[in-house]
């Protein structure tokens, strides 16, 4: 007889019926899933890591137990050397496509866990773009008890690449983290506004065109459907991977517009630009002093991109500007673990007046 995977799900994680997902209190996970009749071998591929292979049962249900690790992750179902989407793991949206996911347990993971008291809003606005000549989307994040009438300062949040506006709440929880931080008077009440960066042009994505429809259409759009406090002091931007980038070209090309910068697993570089004009902001240290309040960068230690942390490390240092700039490395690669801790780590950072 096949053996049968036995666990005990734990705090809010559920478990799917007959078959789907449990987080055993030992660590890892435990999967039943039920595939096409005729697969004969499945496993779960996670994106940028190892392969754990599902054994099948009499009854044709797959099922296995492994570790990926703590925290987030972007696991594919292969069945049979195809990849298929189960609806019976969590489904987020990554690599450009909708995608699975597991989110293990981790013992310091209640900074991003909801919380029992009162919890903001996210709402989905639409907006013509003038840039796109389409009607584009965002996601407002809105705090704990929201007053329409107070004024209130404004982070720009973006994602990385293959993502979309819905991936700092699906897989970063980023509304989880603001709500506790919020409510516990570490960070000051904001409105947090997430697009897709991914920004479509005459049927092609283009990678650099983000901080242009930003600055034309965004900004503008909040700043009529909100009462916000529309001062650079009151502005800030932050993004992970490619909205590092973004972030850096709309920050350091618009320093009367932000007064506040993060990069997560970021670049002060566009990888894939020739020229970096916006650059031309670190070559006054004095004047990038006063430009900027916060201006932090982070990266995990395992992270593929790490050389190019360190090229920007140089360039800091060459360009005198370092002392403006906070610095932190965590332990992790290019993933929602990191970015997480990147957000926790800025948000309280911001619209201090000191």
């Amino acid at each position: 007889m096949a053996r049968r995977c036995m666990s005990q799900a734990i705090g809010f994680y559920p478990v799917l019926s007959e078959q789907g997902i449990t987080y055993p209190e030992s660590g890892g996970v435990s999967l039943r899933l039920r595939l096409p009749p005729t697969t004969q071998e499945a496993h779960i591929q996670i994106m940028d890591g190892p392969s754990f292979p599902l054994s099948r049962e009499d009854d044709g249900v797959f099922c296995g137990s492994f570790d990926p690790g703590p925290g987030f992750h972007y696991a594919d179902v292969v069945a049979d050397g195809e990849v298929i989407l189960s609806p019976y793991l969590p489904i987020g949206f990554g690599a450009s496509r909708p995608i699975n996911t597991l989110d293990v347990p981790a013992p310091d993971d209640g900074y991003y866990q909801p919380s029992c008291g009162p919890h903001g809003a996210v709402t989905r606005h639409y907006f013509p773009s003038s840039v796109t000549g389409e009607l584009e989307s965002c996601l407002v994040y809105q705090p704990p008890r929201f007053d329409p009438q107070r004024a209130y300062p404004v982070l720009y949040l973006q994602h990385g690449l293959g993502e979309n506006e819905a991936g700092w709440v699906h897989q970063g929880r980023a509304n989880f983290i603001l709500d506790r931080l919020i409510l516990s008077g570490e960070a000051v009440p904001m409105l947090v506004v997430m697009c897709s960066g991914m920004v479509q042009l005459n049927g092609h994505y283009d990678y650099q065109i983000f901080p242009e429809l930003l600055v034309r259409d965004v900004i503008p759009f909040i700043e009529r459907a909100y009462r916000v406090s529309g001062d650079k002091w009151h502005r800030a931007m932050a993004g992970l991977s490619m909205g590092s980038m973004h972030t850096s070209m709309a920050v350091l090309s618009h320093p009367e517009l932000f007064g506040y910068a993060g990069l997560f697993s970021g670049f002060m570089r566009h990888l894939w630009m020739e020229e970096q004009p916006h650059l031309a902001a670190l070559d006054n240290p004095g004047q990038f002093a006063r430009d900027y309040r916060v201006f932090f960068r982070a990266m995990g230690d395992a992270d593929p991109f790490l050389p190019h942390f360190l090229a920007d490390d140089a360039l800091i240092e060459e360009k005198g500007v370092g002392a403006t700039i906070t610095r932190r490395m965590y332990s992790g690669g290019h993933g929602w673990q990191v970015w997480r801790q990147c957000l926790r780590d800025f948000l309280p950072m911001l619209f201090r007046e000191g």
